[in-house]
């Protein structure tokens, strides 16, 4: 409990430099606990539950709380680096070791962001192999703990279809996407990582997705 009071403690001071940081910082950190305590399913709608019956929010306002998971102004790369240098002892005979793979998330909702038909290799055959899902590209920690190899997540990237890109762009649905490979997603994110961890030598293992 300890140890989870610290990395929130420390989570919610990236908000500060903005205008309504102490509000977004609170939301944001009780948001994680609604989703760690094992109370209800990780959907808005029941963590807006939470914060209400469970943590005693009860100004909030449900638009206001959907507004908020949705903003763009949330500063996801500061905290991303912020949990990074909690790692501890992260290098493994001297190097980071990082495995970078895709993977699928089928979806049942029409106006999921970064939804399309994509190709699943892995699909059985009684399942479609063109499911409607959110294509991911993650990248994790290679670490023993425990005499075990565990990957912790680092970073990861909504990968979008070419094709779906430019069919917003003709419908001038916002918000507007470049599109990216796989690869060059995955370069973007190790840049990142390699930025915090500075004289480090990095591995990265991965398979053919690419």
């Amino acid at each position: 409990m300890f140890i989870l009071h610290d990395i929130l403690k420390k989570l919610k001071k990236e908000f500060a430099h903005s205008r309504k940081g102490e509000e977004r910082g609170t939301w944001f950190i009780y948001t994680l606990i609604a989703i760690i305590i094992p109370f209800t399913s990780s959907k808005t709608s029941n963590l807006f539950r939470s914060l209400k019956g469970l943590f005693g929010f009860t100004g909030i306002r449900k638009k206001r709380y959907y507004t908020f998971m949705r903003s763009p102004k949330i500063p996801w790369q500061r905290l991303w680096q912020c949990l990074w240098k909690m790692i501890p002892e992260p290098l493994t005979n001297d190097c980071l070791i990082l495995a970078l793979d895709d993977y699928i998330n089928p979806k049942t909702g029409r106006k999921i962001f970064g939804c399309a038909k994509i190709f699943d290799h892995a699909a059985k055959q009684n399942q479609s192999k063109y499911p409607w899902a959110q294509n991911i590209v993650a990248i994790g920690l290679l670490k023993m703990v425990k005499g075990r190899w565990a990957c912790l997540p680092l970073s990861y990237c909504f990968y979008h279809l070419k094709k779906s890109i430019e069919q917003r762009k003709l419908a001038f649905t916002k918000p507007e996407i470049e599109f990216e490979t796989k690869i060059e997603q995955a370069v973007n994110m190790i840049t990142d990582i390699a930025g915090l961890f500075s004289k480090t030598r990095i591995i990265t293992i991965t398979d053919s997705w690419s």
